[in-house]
């Protein structure tokens, strides 16, 4: 498993461009080998500063690139399971400003996923062991000490918790007082998963995960996350997932040829023949039966 991510990381490492600011970015990883000795050091250094922060009541191991909190009990209780998936962003520029403001001290990236820029003064949390992860466990039992973040970042992540309630408190623990949050979560999105994708939410939905704890000073839809990006989404993905016939047909229509009542199309073959996979991951609901045992 360890073998197959970095093999992934370094092909991922190649290809992404390292982030842009002003001032110019920290060193980028190294595009030929995952760690060199360079890198190597700088990240020893920062695991000795981090370890401070790290909680003593929980059981962890240690390797030379990171702390491992991702205990078998753990693992068990929010379903973790290994995962060639690999997430590889980079910042945007409200956290690359959050990263210089706080050089000083630390960001907390919950959930960093690979990092093609690693920062000494972020602390890559993740469920994975990529080269840039610098304490792996999960987000509902966070690993630090209360009050010893000066920011925390959550990108995408929380759709991919099973508890993001418990994962959004244990964010506003380990933040200081008058720390600052900046979180990003999917409201229209298919489905992924990093292994898991369990909740998409409205902006009222994540403002409820923090109001109780954060003053909410705005929410705003980034670049990122406008609608474009949905309708291109769904759009490549269904016709993607067509046969060739049925692909045919859905290319064929204008926009205006599908702004109609949806029970029109149903029985069209651009719906019809969509596998039951596809279907799941680009639905507009789904619906679950159950029994409650006796």
């Amino acid at each position: 498993m360890v073998v197959s991510l970095s093999q992934i990381a370094r092909q991922l490492l190649r290809r992404v461009p390292p982030f842009r600011r002003a001032q110019g970015p920290p060193p980028p990883l190294p595009s030929g080998a995952v760690i060199d000795p360079a890198f190597a050091g700088r990240k020893r250094a920062k695991l000795d500063r981090i370890r401070p922060l790290l909680r003593d009541d929980l059981p962890h191991g240690e390797t030379e690139t990171f702390y491992d909190f991702l205990s078998d009990d753990l693992r068990t209780q929010f379903h973790i399971t290994d995962t060639d998936n690999v997430s590889a962003n980079n910042y945007d520029d409200h956290a690359a400003r959050m990263i210089e403001i706080h050089s000083g001290g630390f960001v907390l990236d919950c959930g960093a996923g690979l990092r093609p820029v690693y920062y000494d003064n972020v602390v890559n949390f993740d469920i994975c062991p990529y080269p840039t992860t610098d304490v792996r466990g999960v987000g509902e039992r966070l690993p630090f000490k209360d009050g010893v973040f000066q920011a925390v970042f959550s990108f995408a992540v929380l759709e991919h918790v099973r508890d993001p309630f418990a994962c959004a408190k244990e964010i506003m623990r380990v933040l200081v007082p008058g720390g600052r949050l900046y979180c990003v979560v999917p409201f229209l999105q298919p489905l992924h998963g990093y292994p898991h994708h369990y909740f998409n939410m409205s902006h009222e939905g994540l403002r409820s995960l923090f109001e109780d704890g954060m003053e909410i000073k705005r929410q705003e839809v980034p670049p990122s996350g406008q609608p474009i990006w949905t309708l291109t989404w769904l759009l490549r993905r269904w016709a993607a997932q067509l046969p060739e016939s049925a692909r045919r047909e859905l290319l064929s229509h204008k926009v205006g040829d599908l702004l109609a009542d949806p029970r029109e199309y149903l029985d069209r073959s651009f719906v019809r023949d969509l596998p039951l996979e596809a279907q799941m991951e680009l639905a507009s609901t789904t619906a679950l039966f159950a029994e409650k045992p006796e």
